[in-house]
Formats: structure tokens, sequence, C-alpha cells
């Protein structure tokens, strides 16, 4: 359940933040009659998204196992891929979304209420669509349904709720801060669900190695055990991993979390002074 409350909270907090940003502009500048475009084009991301979850269930459910492996093992891998990018994304641009978002709310009122629509569309829905695919990634990884579409379901409402009170200014939120720590969570998690991913392709034959194993530690951590299924859920931990997938594991967070904590590089100031005198 932790690492879908994980996913839906961190990306349900970046979309609240998207539609607070997008609701106060539009309600400090004049144009509140403008707020049904807005939630029109949030209603039907949300819409899509929800849509896109069944059709990765459903077409899974329709392959056969070799099939499935491979179908789960590529997905897999892309919403790594996805998360990924997304942790970065918001590490480098979180200081200029809003008036990257002020930027566009010009531009669309200007051009009427559909592009009005589809900015809070694209907005929402690509937060939307990450959620989906990792959500469903993280649920076959899990081996479970029950538990992770309710710790996803309580992370987004308690998003919803973290950015309704932002939005009133009801809470002051270390934003910079909170990033971070769940960036580090999901990059955790997303090692899991790529080790997963690797597993899956083995089984489908596509990658070797199935039986030659890392480690066996299933007699001492037994899969049913209270504290292997917790293992399990929090950082998909395998009592029987084979070395690829150990291998993957490592070979993912290990550089990853490098580079998410290097500090970016900056000019050195007698750089900046030659730059402004120049200018």
């Amino acid at each position: 359940m932790f690492p879908t409350f994980l996913i839906g909270l961190r990306e349900g907090l970046e979309a609240s933040l998207v539609i607070g940003i997008l609701v106060a502009y539009l309600v400090k500048s004049g144009h509140a009659d403008r707020l049904r475009q807005i939630w029109a084009g949030v209603g039907l991301a949300i819409g899509i998204s929800l849509a896109f979850g069944a059709l990765l269930q459903f077409t899974s459910a329709e392959l056969s196992f070799e099939a499935q492996e491979m179908f789960g093992g590529f997905a897999s891998l892309l919403a790594v891929a996805f998360v990924t990018w997304m942790v970065f994304w918001m590490r480098r641009t979180a200081r200029f979304l809003k008036t990257e978002l002020h930027g566009r709310i010009d531009t669309a009122l200007t051009l009427g209420p559909l592009a009005l629509a589809l900015t809070a569309f694209v907005a929402v829905g690509r937060e939307g669509l990450e959620t989906a695919l990792f959500l469903w990634a993280a649920v076959q990884s899990t081996e479970q349904t029950a538990s992770p579409i309710t710790g996803a379901v309580l992370g987004l409402l308690a998003a919803v709720a973290l950015g309704w009170l932002l939005y009133k200014r009801a809470v002051n939120l270390n934003l910079r801060t909170f990033f971070t720590w769940t960036g580090v969570g999901l990059v955790v998690v997303a090692a899991g669900v790529f080790s997963y991913g690797v597993h899956d392709l083995q089984e489908a034959r596509l990658l070797p190695g199935l039986n030659t194993l890392a480690f066996d530690v299933s007699s001492t951590i037994p899969p049913s055990s209270w504290y292997g299924t917790l293992l399990k859920g929090i950082v998909n931990f395998s009592p029987k991993t084979s070395v690829l997938e150990a291998v993957a594991w490592v070979s993912y967070v290990v550089p990853v979390l490098y580079l998410f904590f290097r500090p970016s590089s900056a000019p050195a100031p007698a750089a900046v002074s030659r730059q402004t005198a120049s200018v």
C-alpha cells in the first residue's frame, strides 16, 4: 500500500498545485467566469487516465502467460522511465512552474475557451497517464489488487486535501523538501518495479538467467510472512532474486540517486561578474 500511496500523493499533489495555480490566476485576473473550461479539461484528463488504466488491465488479461509477462515487463520499464523523467523534471523546473503556467493561461485566454480547457487537460492529463501506468506496474509487481489501489486512492485524496489547503493558504509546506524526499522514495519504488520488469522479461524468455539466483532467503523471510509481505509491498523485495534482477536494481538506484542529489552546476562568481560586465 505504501508505494502506491506515495505515487498517488506525489502525482496528485503535482496535479493539485497545477490546478490551484490555474484557478488562482484566473480569479485574480478577473476571469473567474472561465473556470468551467478549466474544470472541463480536468474532468476529461481524469476520465482518459482511468480509461487508460482500464485498457492496460484489459489488454494484459487477454494475453497468454508469456505474452502477459512480456507486456508487463515492457510496461514496467516504460513506467520507470516516465517516473524517472518526472522526478528530475520537477526537481529542475519547480521554481519556474508558476511563471510557465501563467504564460500558457495568457495565451489560452486570447485563443478562446477550447484552448483554456486544453491547457488544463494537458497539464493534468500528463500526471494522470503517468499515475495510471506506474500504478498498474506497481500492482503487477506486488501481485495484489486491493491494497495497492486502496493506497493510491488514499494518496490521491490526501493530495487533493493538501492542495486545497495550500490554495486557501491554510498550511505552509516546504515544497522543495517535499518533492525532494518523495522523489527519493519514488526512485526506490521505481528500482523495485524495474527489477520486477526484468523478472517478467526473464519469465517471457526474452532475458536469460531466471534460475541463476543472486540469493535465496525464502527460509528466513517467507513471502507469506507479514514482514515478507511488508518488504514486498514497500521496496518490492523478493526472497528469491536472480542475478540479473539484483544487477538491474543496483544499476538503476545508484546512478539515479547520485544524479538526483548531485548539486546543479552554477557559474563561478568571477564568471558571473565577467558575464555581467560584458552585457
